[in-house]
């Protein structure tokens, strides 16, 4: 099984397309647990009401598939803690000018 930190970087392919920067460096994935054959990823997106949010699930769980085949992959959507932009890192502030 992939490790927590490769998952992540996987992951920083999957963008946010309202806002143009990816997920992991908006500060969007709360969470990631693995075991021997599933992965779930505990996540919130920048607005509860985001009319993308099944594509960005989806966009998550497969390119976790292409990096795990053979894994059960869950996406934990949750609304609480809600996302701020004091989540993002310092790369996603910077692109954005904040």
């Amino acid at each position: 099984m992939a490790a927590k930190d490769e998952i992540m970087e996987v992951l920083k392919g999957v963008i946010d397309p309202e806002i143009g920067l990816n997920i992991v460096d908006l500060g969007l994935v709360y969470d990631i647990e693995t075991s021997s054959n599933e992965i779930v990823v505990t996540m919130t997106l920048t607005t509860p009401g985001c009319p993308m949010h099944s594509s960005i699930s989806l966009w998550t769980e497969n390119v976790i598939k292409k990096l795990e085949p053979e894994a059960s992959v869950k996406i934990n959507l949750v609304w609480e803690p809600r996302w701020t932009p004091a989540l993002m890192n310092s790369d996603a502030r910077r692109e954005l000018g904040i």
